[in-house]
This record gives C-alpha cells, sequence and structure tokens, in this order.
C-alpha cells in the first residue's frame, strides 16, 4: 500500500458512499413520488442509465487527458448532481430526480476506473492485489452509505433532502483527495504509433467475453436484488434502519473479500474464483426463498455481495490479461459499458417485478444470469484450461 494508492482506495470509499446511500434511498424516493409504483426504481435506473452513457466516452477522455484530470471531472459532476437531485426532491419532482440520476452516472463511469487506475501506481507484480486494494475502500462506504441516509434522512422537512446536501459534501472531499494523486501521464501520440484493436476484434478472444460476461452478468444480478431489497422489506413491515443494516452488511459482503481476492486469483486463477462467486449467488437466491425475515435478508445479502465481490473481481483481472497496452482503455470502457447497460436492465426489471411478482419470483428469474456465467466458465474452462497472458 503506497501512499498514492491509499488516497485512490479513499476516493473509492468515497464512491460508495455516494453509490450505496443512492441505492438506500433512491428506490424509497422514487416510491413516495413515481406516478405508478413500478416506476419507483427508475432514479437508480437513471443512475446506471447515466453510467452507461458516459463510459466509452470517459474512456476516451481519460486516454485524451488521463486520469486525474477525467476523476477530477467526475467529482465535480457529483457535487453539481446532488445538488440537483435536493432540489428535484424538494420540488417534489419525480422525472427531475431521475433526471439528476442519470447527470450523477458520469461520477460513476469516472469511479468505475478507480479499480484499473490503481495497478498503474504500483509495482508489475502487485497488480491484482493493488485493484483488489482499491475495490477494498469499499468496506468503508458499506457502514457510511446507510448509515449517512439513516442519519441525514430527516435533516429537512422532505425525507432524503438533507441526505442529496450530505453527498454534496462527500464529492468536494473527494475531489480534494485526488487533487493529491499524480498518475502516469498518458502516452504522447505519435503519427503511425500501432492503435490496437477495436472492441470487435477483441471480443474474438474467448477470454475477453469471459471476463466481460461475469462482470456485467455479477452485476446485473446484484443490482436486481439489492435495488428491491430496501422495497421488499418494506412491504414485509420492516422499518428503514432494518433495510439500511441488510444493506451494510451487503456492501462488507462486496468489499471486504477484496482484502484477499487478489490473493486467491493468484493462487487459484480467475476463472476457479468466478465459478466460487457464481456458486454463492446461488446461496444467496436459495436463502432469499426460504423466508423474509430480517435475519434471512441479511444472510442473503451478505452472500450476493461476496459472489459480486468474486465474479467482478476476477472478471476485472482476467481482462487485463486481453488487451495490449494501446488498447487499455477501449478494453476497459467496452466492459463497464457492458456492466453499466446490464444494470439499467435489472434496475428497471427490479421495480416491476418486486412491485407486481414480489420477492420470490424476483429471486426466481435470478437463476438465468447464474445458470449463464457457469455455463460460460464450463465452455471457456473445457475449451482454453489455460491461456497465456496477451498483456499486462
Amino acid at each position: 500500500m503506497t501512499p498514492q494508492l491509499l488516497l485512490l482506495t479513499c476516493c473509492q470509499a468515497l464512491l460508495l458512499t455516494n453509490n450505496v446511500a443512492f441505492i438506500a434511498m433512491n428506490g424509497l424516493v422514487g416510491l413516495a413520488l413515481a406516478p405508478q409504483p413500478w416506476m419507483a426504481t427508475l432514479p437508480v435506473t437513471g443512475y446506471v442509465v447515466g453510467a452507461a452513457l458516459a463510459a466509452m466516452p470517459v474512456s476516451r477522455m481519460q486516454a485524451r487527458m488521463g486520469r486525474q484530470r477525467s476523476f477530477q471531472w467526475g467529482l465535480v459532476v457529483a457535487v453539481l448532481s446532488s445538488g440537483l437531485c435536493a432540489w428535484a426532491a424538494w420540488a417534489q419532482a419525480f422525472w427531475g430526480v431521475v433526471a439528476a440520476t442519470v447527470v450523477a452516472g458520469f461520477y460513476s463511469a469516472n469511479g468505475a476506473l478507480y479499480r484499473f487506475a490503481g495497478p498503474e501506481l504500483v509495482a508489475p507484480a502487485m497488480k491484482d492485489k493493488a485493484m483488489s486494494w482499491v475495490l477494498a475502500g469499499g468496506v468503508v462506504g458499506a457502514f457510511s452509505g446507510p448509515n449517512l441516509a439513516s442519519a441525514t434522512r430527516d435533516w429537512l422537512p422532505v425525507p432524503f433532502v438533507g441526505t442529496y446536501l450530505a453527498l454534496m459534501g462527500v464529492g468536494l472531499l473527494g475531489l480534494l483527495l485526488m487533487s493529491f494523486i499524480r498518475f502516469p501521464a498518458p502516452p504522447a501520440a505519435v503519427a503511425g504509433a500501432p492503435r490496437g484493436r477495436s472492441v470487435r476484434e477483441l471480443a474474438r478472444q474467448p477470454l475477453f467475453v469471459l471476463a466481460v460476461l461475469a462482470a456485467a452478468l455479477g452485476y446485473g444480478v446484484m443490482s436486481l436484488l439489492m435495488t428491491a431489497t430496501p422495497i421488499a422489506m418494506g412491504q414485509c413491515g420492516h422499518p428503514f434502519d432494518r433495510a439500511a443494516l441488510v444493506l451494510e452488511w451487503h456492501v462488507l459482503g462486496m468489499f471486504v473479500p477484496s482484502f484477499f481476492t487478489g490473493h486467491l486469483i493468484a493462487r487459484f486463477g480467475a476463472l476457479r474464483v468466478m465459478a466460487v462467486g457464481a456458486l454463492l449467488n446461488l446461496g444467496c437466491v436459495a436463502v432469499a426463498l426460504s423466508g423474509v425475515d430480517v435475519m434471512q435478508f441479511l444472510v442473503a445479502l451478505a452472500l450476493l455481495g461476496v459472489g459480486w465481490n468474486f465474479l467482478f473481481t476476477a472478471g476485472s483481472s482476467l481482462l487485463q490479461q486481453t488487451y495490449l497496452p494501446e488498447e487499455k482503455t477501449r478494453a476497459q470502457g467496452a466492459m463497464d459499458t457492458a456492466v453499466f447497460w446490464t444494470m439499467a436492465l435489472s434496475s428497471v426489471a427490479s421495480g416491476a417485478l418486486i412491485t407486481t411478482q414480489g420477492w420470490t419470483w424476483l429471486n426466481l428469474g435470478s437463476l438465468l444470469p447464474i445458470a449463464l456465467v457457469l455455463a460460460a466458465l464450463a465452455w471457456v474452462g473445457w475449451r482454453q484450461p489455460t491461456a497465456p497472458a496477451v498483456g499486462r
């Protein structure tokens, strides 16, 4: 852990504080303001749609102006969009909240690249561990996000307006920390220098496809179940502070394993770690289907978090083996675009399923993407059990 990597890990913690607070409250804000109940999760969907739209432009921005300036612009947008959310919630403007969260997605798209920026701050032998350490910053978000939402929910007469204002301060703190990080400068453009393969050419590699599929579907299942959890717990009569506790344990499950996921990948390989992640997702569904007590919600969401961590971290690590240096931002942008569009679809489905079909059918529906990940892992493992790195 170098000082520069520590600062970036702190920025990851602030990003997750923002993200978890958004998840904890945006579904409830949507439920209070939406014209129809099935539209309750659209503010959550807006956040990931904004990130999906921004993912490729952000990757090009980073190639052109460098990591730091792009990250700083993302944090500026985080501050402004939180202010817009506060105004829209105060004015009881549902579509204003949705629009503000779409804008906030630009920050999410930038922050998603923190995990790839971390390995650039350490020696080559520490790349996997550096990625895990950056993701481990989310442990702070596990506590600060739900507790921030609970503590500031009633600061002002309109619920959660105070939380949006507090998130403006979170963004400003991130902007301050980011100003002290010095990333390697982007390579200068040289006429005739190789530009590398296109995304279409990269996608001809089975490992590239598997890495993107595992990360995207792992995120999709996580978003499907996590987004619906505060609404499902409210339907079951559990108070908001219990839902915040469940989300806290979920995010701990997402990021505490990051302290050792890099070691597991180095020892057992990315494919095996991803397989365990998919099996943990199956365990989450089994627990969720067993009942609707607070403890069953908590255990299911904790298993979901660990499963996500293994799928996402190992998938991101595997992706680094499939591209050359000049293809870096293109490949990373393609993965995050797939991740965010999958999240967008799953968050819309989450709101529709939880308000029309209920918690049971929501969980049964999540079995299909989990089965797809397991099938893809089996296919790649059978076809190419070992694969040389293309470029790290």
